[in-house]
């Protein structure tokens, strides 16, 4: 296992593009770190940074301290698995995942210990003497995590795994990669554009826009305390709801009413009034006939016309129109064709979800009446995108 550090890590093509900018950010030894981010945004070329496929412009990769811009591949002692499986047609399972332990010239007794207990860790065993072409594509996945798995690495580095998979089978190839790693405690630096691979499979995230780390933080810490517009759009699904708002005499006011600023929020937001933009997620509005007498003082209570609703079996998702709910701002136009899954534009009647329990009776065309918790609703500066302050 390795603690992996970069600092100040730039990738600098011979155009002048910076595909990576000024990176500082410490793995620790075990630790499993996600980069996620829109295509393009740089993730991919930092973790072939990490594993000495792209050369470092700028700055220091250290492995437990040393040094290792000038490394090679294979005097890093890392392990990569890849989006394709990259596995041998005509060779079976068992050589497959000895292929890398043969060309390193490990005796054929410690070959076959390895391939064995990898086997028996990613439940393989059975299929030790199958080719490739009789595997499922979880399987095959399995066999390239076990190749990765015998070479003993300091650290596994992952592209995208588990993207050519079905849906199904990548939820159940999540849950077989984190026991995989809670069990080997290898420093893992896993790349995905899915932020729910992020969001479940990570003890800390890193998001990247545009070659530049936006946060790094626990999943739950980037979910309730987003540092800025961008990571509070591409973290959650369905995404925020971006919303005009005003501060104003002590009140924060919304499309759909007003409440007041606490006490503790005034230091964040600074004196005398002016217009920011309020992020609502989902599941913080509720169909109001479910909200207990308790809470309901805690929210805003408004009519909304229904214009779609999704059942989920466990939950439903209604959109319905606000008036003047389109967040204009420059910065948020500016990231919005970033964010992957979020759709913005400005002014009008602008398209908001709430994720409502199921026990719900709103139906599509209803007007209905709705409760918007504002004890979480996070605020933001509309010129330069950054978070400034979260109710409650």
């Amino acid at each position: 296992m390795a603690e992996i550090t970069l600092e100040h890590v730039t990738k600098r093509f011979p155009d002048g593009t910076e595909a990576v900018s000024d990176v500082n950010m410490e793995i620790g030894e075990g630790e499993f770190m996600i980069l996620v981010g829109p295509s393009g945004c740089g993730k991919s070329t930092l973790l072939n940074m990490i594993c000495g496929l792209e050369d470092i412009s700028d700055g220091e990769l250290r492995f437990d301290g040393e040094v290792v811009n000038q490394q090679s591949p294979k005097d890093r002692n890392i392990a990569m698995v890849f989006q394709n499986y990259a596995l041998y047609p005509h060779l079976s399972v068992r050589e497959n995942m000895a292929f890398p332990l043969r060309l390193a010239k490990v005796d054929d007794a410690e070959v076959t210990r390895r391939v064995e207990e990898a086997a028996r860790i990613l439940e393989l065993s059975e299929h030790l003497d199958r080719k490739p072409a009789n595997l499922s594509g979880g399987q095959r996945q399995r066999v390239a995590m076990g190749r990765a798995i015998v070479r003993e690495p300091v650290a596994f580095l992952l592209d995208e795994p588990l993207s050519n998979l079905d849906a199904k089978l990548r939820v159940q190839m999540r849950t077989e990669i984190s026991r995989l790693q809670n069990r080997l405690r290898t420093t893992t630096v896993y790349v995905t554009h899915d932020q729910t691979e992020a969001m479940t499979l990570g003890d800390r995230v890193a998001v990247l826009r545009k070659g530049k780390v936006q946060q790094v933080a626990s999943p739950q810490e980037l979910y309730n305390h987003p540092v800025n517009l961008f990571v509070a759009g591409f973290i959650g699904s369905p995404a925020m709801n971006f919303l005009p708002a005003r501060l104003e005499g002590g009140q924060v006011r919304l499309p759909m009413g007003s409440y007041p600023l606490r006490e503790e929020q005034r230091s964040a937001v600074g004196e005398g009034d002016r217009d920011v933009i309020a992020g609502v997620r989902p599941e913080q509005l509720e169909d109001a006939a479910l909200v207990g007498d308790d809470d309901r003082g805690s929210g805003i209570t408004f009519s909304a016309a229904i214009d779609v609703i999704e059942w989920m079996g466990s939950e439903l998702f209604a959109y319905f129109g606000v008036e003047g709910a389109g967040a204009t701002s420059d910065h948020l136009q500016e990231i919005a064709g970033d964010l992957e899954t979020v759709e913005m534009s400005a002014g009008g009647a602008e398209q908001v979800v709430a994720r409502l329990d199921a026990a719900s009776t709103v139906t599509r065309g209803d007007t209905a009446e709705l409760w918007l918790d504002t004890r979480r609703v996070l605020l933001f500066d509309p010129d330069s995108g950054e978070r400034l302050a979260s109710s409650g």
